[in-house]
């Protein structure tokens, strides 16, 4: 008599409400979760992109000139819930992403000083405090800086483990240059270090190739150090605010299936038009490290 086998979870780009997915999703089926969700800032964000040298709309520049421009593209996303309502927002969501992590999966939650907080006691309650790995910060520092206080030039990535087994494949992480490489000698000089839990990337630069003009974009640099840390080729890798697919492209680079769920068409559309352009995903790379952790204690 032949045992059916648990169903699987979707795969690919979904348009979609991520809180319908989560429900739909099995049990136990997700290695990792990234998930980059609003910020709670309380606005709606808004990105426009423009091509000058054409166009009806002016604009002042350098030395009081004044220049055509036209606006190519324009993407927005509200974040503007109340604290209340965000954070009731955020939780039922995270305890479906819990319960459909694989034992050995982890999740990587991205936010910054608006709602850090409130969520990594959402975290501790969801997860437990002794499944919490790290707080990395993310530092740049690009954009405007405040006058009347220091610049903030940060966000904060939350991960927390399933269990106490998780990944984390030192091995297959990019390596930084050493502060004072005379100090350590040659080899581990050209070698390099493994990076700590402050990493100083830049952000997507605004003529950059990477750019798609989607609101907040992240690097992909970034993700592909989260995603080669914490899984295996092979791995399924999911994120429920996808945005424009950054943690898709990094995933199909690096050998990992995918899934990618938002619910804003331009976003999906975003998304899909990358990884096609993206061509067939790197060969992944050789599985160096035992990939298991503990926890602390």
């Amino acid at each position: 008599m032949s045992t059916a086998l648990p169903p699987a979870a979707p795969e690919g780009v979904l348009l979609a409400d991520n809180l319908d997915v989560l429900r739909s999703l099995p049990e136990g089926c997700i290695d990792l979760v990234y998930v980059d969700p609003p910020f709670g800032t309380g606005q709606v964000r808004r990105l426009g992109t423009i091509r000058t040298g054409g166009g009806t709309s002016t604009r002042r520049g350098f030395a009081g000139r004044t220049y055509n421009y036209e606006v190519t593209s324009r993407y927005a996303y509200r974040d503007d819930m109340a604290l209340e309502d965000y954070l009731c927002f955020l939780e039922v969501r995270l305890r479906e992403m819990h319960r459909a992590l694989t034992p050995s999966g982890s999740l990587y939650l991205h936010l910054d000083f608006h709602a850090v907080h409130h969520a990594r006691l959402l975290m501790d309650e969801i997860f437990g405090p002794e499944r919490f790995l790290n707080e990395v910060i993310w530092a740049y520092d690009f954009g405007g800086r405040a006058r009347d206080r220091w610049p903030r030039k940060h966000d904060n990535i939350l991960w927390y483990a399933k269990s106490d087994h998780w990944t984390f494949n030192t091995a297959d992480i990019d390596r930084i240059p050493y502060m004072a490489p005379g100090l350590v000698g040659p080899e581990k000089a050209r070698r390099g270090k493994l990076p700590t839990d402050t990493w100083w990337l830049t952000i997507v630069p605004t003529s950059g190739r990477e750019r798609t003009g989607y609101p907040t974009q992240k690097p992909l640099k970034l993700l592909e150090r989260v995603v080669a840390a914490s899984s295996r080729p092979g791995d399924l890798v999911a994120d429920f605010f996808c945005g424009s697919g950054t943690t898709g492209v990094a995933a199909a680079r690096l050998g990992r299936r995918y899934l990618l769920v938002d619910s804003n068409p331009e976003a999906v559309s975003i998304a899909r038009r990358r990884l096609q352009l993206d061509g067939p995903p790197r060969p992944a790379p050789g599985e160096t490290a035992s990939g298991a952790g503990s926890s602390p204690g």
